[in-house]
């Protein structure tokens, strides 16, 4: 066969999903019973299946806890205000009800910086419409989180990926970055990074926002697990607040089907927020914002933020210990665990065996922004009992083991 002809032949076979090819290791077979999206657009939905791909962390009691707050909602004066049209960015008192509670995450901002929006995804996409345009450069890490991948490609952005270190992201690699293209927008998890774990240092933060005015970077600030971080570095919102927008919600640190989120920005900037939040839901739902601002002010969200964090470092001690040999990295308070596989395990053979042990995870790929993607699993720890947890991670254990030795027996 001609070297055109094959070459045509492998890139078809790329295209439809049956081949991988990998810079110095060659051209390799994909497992077609595994979806691409693995991590991010498949739920495990069998009965018997064990959750290690999405987080979805609950405590024992969160139930009553909602049994109680819509009692003590059916029985309130404003209940009948709840059932129509909210101001756009949420009624200005839960605005600031919110603002308070961010307090204690070393913000100090006005109700009239802050909307609520529909959970912090929402956030994130109002803050894309409102804010870049189709084609916009994107900086963000190598790895991050999926949700704002399908963000930027459903909003046509290009996402231009940073090189990490062990310790965070490359920030000489931005700047050479910046230097060469016209970036638009920086996104960033600089507390508790999903699926790293990494938390930057002050050191880190300064250095960023330097780079950011001295590019005029807009900075979109993710906060969605930075709960878990126990006295964390400031917010980059408050290093650098004329350029930075900062998104989080209460889906991690309460429920995930409490949609409830906010966005700080700059004051110029909330009206556009606001229309981006007109166009997509119009307000947030009255009945599940009056919940969440209920248990801001009973201290409820604060509890279950320090319990989840003790249950956090909990869970990631069990998986260190289980997993300890293995290449991995990941907070040690944080609710996911990222596994580097040892050399030549392809990721997609670990998770289809895992699966026939009824048990998901995800491959690297939807968290993936350049073209090379590592062979690892981010293994989440939220979403299952101890027991069942402690069980599971042994499995993933032998399967890892087992795969490993399969590549050495086809080596030899």
């Amino acid at each position: 066969m001609a070297l055109v002809t094959a070459s045509r032949v492998y890139a078809e076979l790329e295209a439809m999903g049956l081949t991988s090819g990998e810079t110095g290791r060659g051209t390799f077979v994909r497992e077609t019973a595994l979806s691409p999206a693995q991590g991010i657009d498949q739920q495990a939905t069998a009965a018997n299946m064990v959750d290690l791909n999405f987080n979805y962390p609950s405590l024992p009691g969160q139930a009553d806890l909602l049994r109680g707050a819509l009692r003590q909602l059916a029985a309130a004066g404003d209940l009948e205000a709840l059932l129509h049209y909210q101001p756009h960015g949420g009624r200005m008192h839960e605005r600031a009800t919110i603002a308070r509670h961010l307090k204690c995450r070393g913000l100090s901002v006005s109700a009239e910086q802050l909307l609520i929006v529909s959970g912090a995804q929402h956030g994130l996409a109002t803050t894309v419409i409102a804010l870049l345009e189709p084609g916009d450069v994107i900086a963000t890490d190598a790895l991050t989180y999926p949700g704002f991948n399908v963000l930027a490609q459903g909003h046509g952005l290009e996402l231009a990926p940073i090189s990490a270190t062990d310790q965070g992201p490359d920030l000489d690699a931005l700047e050479r970055l910046c230097q060469s293209r016209r970036v638009r927008a920086l996104y960033a998890m600089p507390t508790l990074h999903n699926p790293m774990g990494w938390v930057l240092d002050l050191k880190q933060r300064l250095q960023l926002v330097s780079i950011a005015r001295k590019y005029d970077l807009l900075i979109i600030e993710d906060a969605a697990y930075a709960f878990l971080a126990q006295e964390p570095p400031a917010p980059l919102v408050t290093l650098a607040p004329e350029r930075t927008v900062y998104v989080s919600g209460l889906s991690k640190n309460v429920a995930t089907g409490l949609r409830v989120g906010f966005v700080v920005a700059p004051l110029p900037w909330v009206p556009k927020i606001e229309r981006a939040i007109r166009a997509t839901t119009w307000n947030t739902p009255g009945v599940m914002t009056a919940i969440a601002c209920g248990w801001i002010d009973d201290g409820t969200v604060t509890r279950l933020e320090t319990e989840k964090r003790r249950d956090a470092i909990q869970r990631q001690a069990m998986a260190r210990e289980i997993l300890a040999g293995l290449q991995y990295s990941g907070h040690p308070a944080s609710y996911f665990l990222w596994v580097k596989l040892p050399e030549e395990t392809r990721a997609d053979r670990v998770v289809v065996a895992l699966l026939q042990e009824n048990i998901a995870v995800s491959t690297a790929e939807p968290f993936a922004t350049s073209e090379r993607v590592p062979h690892a699993i981010r293994l989440a720890l939220g979403s299952v009992k101890l027991e069942v947890l402690e069980v599971a991670l042994k499995t993933v254990r032998l399967v890892i083991e087992d795969c490993y030795g399969q590549v050495l027996r086809e080596k030899n």
